[in-house]
């Protein structure tokens, strides 16, 4: 577990911005949860009820930053622009079921990452209850769901993005990103 600054979040069209030094820039499509209300030591069977609704999201992460200096996943998960979501937020009511979703990402036009949510390692329920033993969520922060197989760094030997890859990537019914990767500049930073 590990928390993602407010600052990396971008939409869902934005560009995906290299950061000063970074050679190993990754990708993982992700399902967001969203939360809709109050949320403290919920038992899992309570948990979908706190759910306002569903997203996709991109956890890019720089894996040289996350292991230097003690190995901290926070610091190659939070750069600016490393967060995309959306395009839109689904309501829980049309998502039946979050757990049969089809997810998937290509890179430049190479589908690296295809699965479902039915394969995740632990569902929704269990990871909002889960969470919810340490920290209180509130509503509007969104749990990214971990990735499946195929991420940049698994893949022999690695391929990571580098400046002028296109990723498109999406989930069944909560629609598609499309993310340009660009090279540093502190002009192209959000404000």
């Amino acid at each position: 577990m590990f928390l993602k600054a407010t600052s990396a979040l971008s939409g869902p069209t934005d560009p995906v911005m290299m950061p000063r030094d970074a050679s190993t820039v990754d990708w993982e499509v992700e399902l967001g949860i969203v939360i809709g209300r109050l949320a403290r030591y919920v038992e899992e069977r309570d948990a979908l009820s706190h759910v306002a609704g569903y997203c996709v999201m991109n956890d890019v992460s720089e894996r040289t930053f996350s292991e230097e200096n003690g190995g901290n996943w926070t610091k190659g998960k939070s750069c600016d622009t490393f967060g995309p979501m959306g395009p839109w937020l689904v309501t829980k009511d049309e998502v039946p079921d979050p757990q049969r979703l089809g997810i998937w990402l290509e890179v430049n036009g190479t589908r690296y990452q295809e699965s479902n949510t039915a394969n995740m390692v632990f569902g929704v329920a269990a990871l909002i209850s889960y969470v919810s033993r340490f920290m209180t969520l509130r509503p509007g922060d969104v749990i990214s769901s971990g990735t499946p197989g195929g991420v940049g760094l698994g893949r022999k030997p690695p391929v990571f993005l580098k400046p002028g890859d296109l990723m498109r990537l999406g989930i069944d019914g909560l629609g598609e990103q499309r993310l340009e990767v660009i090279p540093f500049s502190l002009d192209r930073l959000p404000a």
